[in-house]
């Protein structure tokens, strides 16, 4: 274990993680730790409690105690105002929670997760002001008689969080907002690969006033932890954001007490650039909606669709916006992007990258792992490839990485039907200044979201999900609050 700076949070001072459980720490209980590695540097930032199916047990007993206990009488007003000191504390110490974030995954503190604090703090407003929004019914029957009949709403139980590596906070709190503005409870579980803001954040929660037991986490690996609460016959709904091929084991796991689900899986999302496209604007936007985090973002638009007359133009301009990012420590001021999450990510993309010449691609820039004062970290190079036609392995499989394949085409219904030949219907982006051009995307595209002249935008008050492989479910918008209540019709003569 490397000494831990002085300059890194007080939450590091003991490296040994537990999980949280019922509002305390606690030590798993056939014991072990697995360490979490500072992806800009390669050495070992903590060691994280390995939780397994009975730590995950003792949670899911925890949050039934609290949903069925004190956390129950709760009122809309007293979640509300719950959730609104949460908020207070987030602001408080968000300068901590992103610090943690940044040395655990190398999102760029100063270039992304710091500016990125509105946009948190104004997720969880969103939440607050849904936990007084809640609401039935009354429905006309024709039924004989004096017979009333409503529909009431109710939190489904206790939901299992299983969080994401490549945005731990913006992951977790998409699980605990609409839990307590619900009134469900839940179960988190971190990705082994960064896991340090969800634990900082458990404590905060019951500093805000959560009752123990309503939010708990439960560190460990995805084949034990989180397989552990994907099957287990006391949690009533899961929310999953990974990887296709898991998801598809979520599903098959969730047939034990048919539990419902939300599932966020995998993209490989078109972008469309249309030669009466503003290129100043669509040159960086399309660029960031590929190298944003490193590429590490589930919606990237990497089939990036250009028609034919502007190409060249287009690809150049691309590539030349790859270049001109800086790349390196996380920490630093002026870094635009960071490093791949772990070695094991590092090679699938440096892999996608030596298959695209060897089916035809040309590698026009990047491409390469970086060296040098970076040479300890997962950094590699925003790359573009051009020749790319939509068949090759690069344009076809996710490669959670900052690579662009850039495919050339004709005409609008050409666009189309490239952008929809995809397993996957997650995000899209549109740049034209055509609106009936964009009118056709916009309506044709398969896709959960479409962006037009712009990518990657959110708002929680909107939300997102996927189509096809891509996943289902939404999350955010009162879709999602729906998803967390049962429906239950009174017939009262």
């Amino acid at each position: 274990m490397n000494n831990i700076s002085s300059d890194y949070p007080a939450f590091l001072a003991n490296p040994e993680k537990q999980i949280f459980i019922d509002g305390q720490w606690v030590a798993p209980l056939e014991g072990g730790f697995i360490p979490t590695h500072n992806p800009a540097t390669g050495e070992v930032l903590a060691q994280l409690a390995r939780g397994r199916a009975a730590d995950v047990d003792r949670a899911v007993i925890s949050a039934r105690r609290a949903f069925e206990g004190p956390w129950s009488r709760f009122t809309p007003a007293q979640r509300q105002q719950v959730i609104m000191r949460f908020v207070e504390l987030l602001e408080r110490h968000y300068e901590e929670l992103t610090m943690l974030e940044s040395l655990d995954m190398g999102a760029p503190l100063h270039g992304r997760l710091r500016p990125a604090k509105g946009g948190f703090v104004q997720t969880l407003l969103y939440y607050a002001s849904q936990a007084r929004s809640i609401h039935g019914e009354t429905i006309p029957n024709s039924l004989p008689g004096n017979v009333t009949t409503l529909i009431l709403k109710a939190p489904v139980g206790v939901v299992g969080g299983i969080i994401p590596w490549n945005a731990p906070l913006f992951g977790q709190f998409n699980v605990i907002g609409p839990v307590l503005a619900t009134g469900c409870t839940a179960v988190l579980k971190p990705a082994e690969d960064a896991s340090l803001s969800v634990l900082r954040t458990a404590e905060l929660l019951v500093e805000a006033g959560v009752p123990p037991g309503v939010v708990n986490v439960v560190t460990g690996l995805g084949s034990e932890a989180g397989a552990a609460l994907a099957a287990h016959r006391d949690v009533n709904r899961v929310a999953f954001t990974g990887s296709t091929a898991t998801g598809r084991e979520i599903i098959k796991a969730s047939a034990g007490n048919i539990k419902r689900l939300q599932l966020e899986l995998g993209g490989k999302s078109p972008d469309i650039v249309f030669a009466d496209a503003d290129l100043e604007r669509a040159v960086p936007g399309v660029a960031m909606g590929v190298y944003s985090n490193s590429g590490q973002i589930c919606f990237a638009g990497t089939r990036v669709f250009v028609q034919r007359s502007i190409y060249e133009q287009f690809i150049d301009g691309l590539a030349a916006y790859g270049r001109s990012l800086k790349v390196g420590d996380p920490l630093a001021v002026g870094t635009q992007l960071g490093p791949l999450i772990s070695q094991r990510q590092l090679d699938q993309v440096l892999g996608y990258v030596a298959k695209g010449p060897q089916e035809g691609a040309a590698l026009v820039s990047g491409g390469k792992r970086l060296g040098g004062p970076l040479a300890g970290g997962y950094f590699v190079e925003p790359t573009v490839f051009g020749n790319v036609t939509n068949t090759m392995t690069i344009a076809r499989e996710e490669i959670f990485g900052p690579v662009a394949s850039v495919i050339p085409f004709d005409t609008a219904d050409e666009a189309l039907t490239l952008a929809n030949a995809t397993d996957y219907g997650l995000g899209s982006g549109v740049w034209s200044s055509n609106l009936g051009t964009v009118m056709k995307m916009v309506h044709g595209i398969q896709a959960g979201t479409v962006w037009v002249n712009c990518y990657g935008l959110l708002d929680p008050a909107v939300g997102f999900g996927g189509w096809k492989q891509s996943g289902y479910g939404w999350k955010g918008g009162t879709a999602q609050i729906e998803g967390y209540l049962a429906q239950k019709a009174a017939y009262i003569a």
